[in-house]
């Protein structure tokens, strides 16, 4: 949907520069790029799944912008704080030069766009296939729409966009207070974020190694700011397509289940399976999830003894042991 809305805008008058390098801030990584030079592309992606698709592609990649750019296009993200942090990126990088957002209205870039407007005027906009893209002039007007990490009111490093960037999630609550208090020696924390869950697992003098294993590279430099334990070790990686050094005693995990802002079960799935292929015969995996998510099945599957362990109303905790080889 993206490229055609930007087709469809380069139709109806948006002009990309015609020399100068252009930055795509948080594109995604199977991006369709008919609209784009992608010769002269250069990608800021912080999401380690899309950013080796850039990698794969042999489009630059990196965690923030290197050098001068003509335009930037920024991909609008769920989250509203981490859209502005990327427009404030994207005027910094390129003064003066076109500014692209584009953005599906479920992850609202029509309030975007209207607060956009009324510190700059736009360009051109198109609107289609249920989002829009609109173009200004980068301006230093938003420059206090720049942020970084910064501890919260629970004195926690966060960063805009990230998981539970408020407060303690009350599930990886729910998940350490059914815990056993043993373990194992070798244990992951799937989907670590910015180190919560780690943190309460790290209060077990039997782990001997936790492998902190998060896709976000900021959630992922938050978790090392919240958890200094040597014991820690921190892997930005695709977590349902890591390998551990060795195979592990335990897998604790909190799964990510939305796309956006659409429920998508099969991500938790894929972090079950991966769970499975990283445990020892031996090993045991422990989740929590959302109480409408159908994880039953997957676990049943991957493992020989499978159950709920633990619950209310809103999580489950669910074990599973012995997993199928």
């Amino acid at each position: 949907m993206t490229t055609d809305r930007l087709s469809f805008a380069t139709e109806a008058g948006l002009a990309l520069p015609d020399d100068g390098r252009i930055l795509l801030i948080g594109a995604p990584g199977d991006l369709a790029s008919e609209a784009l030079p992608l010769e002269r592309c250069a990608v800021v992606q912080g999401f380690k799944p899309d950013h080796d698709l850039w990698e794969r592609r042999g489009v630059p990649v990196a965690l923030a912008p290197e050098g001068d750019f003509a335009a930037a296009i920024v991909f609008l993200p769920r989250a509203r704080e981490l859209a502005e942090a990327r427009i404030a990126m994207a005027c910094a990088a390129a003064p003066g030069g076109l500014i692209v957002i584009d953005g599906q209205k479920t992850d609202g870039i029509e309030p975007i766009a209207k607060a956009v407007k009324a510190r700059s005027p736009l360009l051109g906009q198109v609107s289609k296939a249920h989002g829009k893209t609109v173009w200004f002039t980068a301006t230093e007007a938003f420059a206090d729409w720049a942020r970084e990490a910064a501890p919260n009111s629970h004195g926690i490093w966060t960063a805009p966009g990230v998981f539970s960037a408020d407060a303690p999630d009350p599930g990886s609550a729910a998940l350490l207070s059914a815990l056993p208090e043993k373990l194992g020696g070798q244990v992951a924390d799937l989907g670590a974020g910015w180190g919560g869950l780690g943190a309460g697992l790290l209060a077990r003098d039997s782990i001997r190694t936790l492998h902190m294993v998060e896709a976000d590279h900021a959630a992922l430099a938050c978790a090392r700011r919240n958890v200094t334990d040597p014991r820690a070790q921190f892997h930005w990686a695709d977590a349902t397509a890591w390998t551990p050094p060795e195979l592990l005693d335990a897998v604790v995990m909190n799964p990510p289940f939305h796309q956006g802002r659409r429920a998508d079960p099969s991500l938790g799935q894929a972090f079950i399976a991966a769970a499975r292929r990283m445990l020892k015969p031996s090993g045991q995996l422990w989740l929590v999830a959302n109480r409408h998510l159908p994880y039953e099945t997957t676990l049943a599957a991957q493992f020989r003894n499978s159950d709920e362990i633990a619950g209310d109303s809103r999580f489950k905790i669910l074990h599973g042991s012995r997993p199928n080889r």
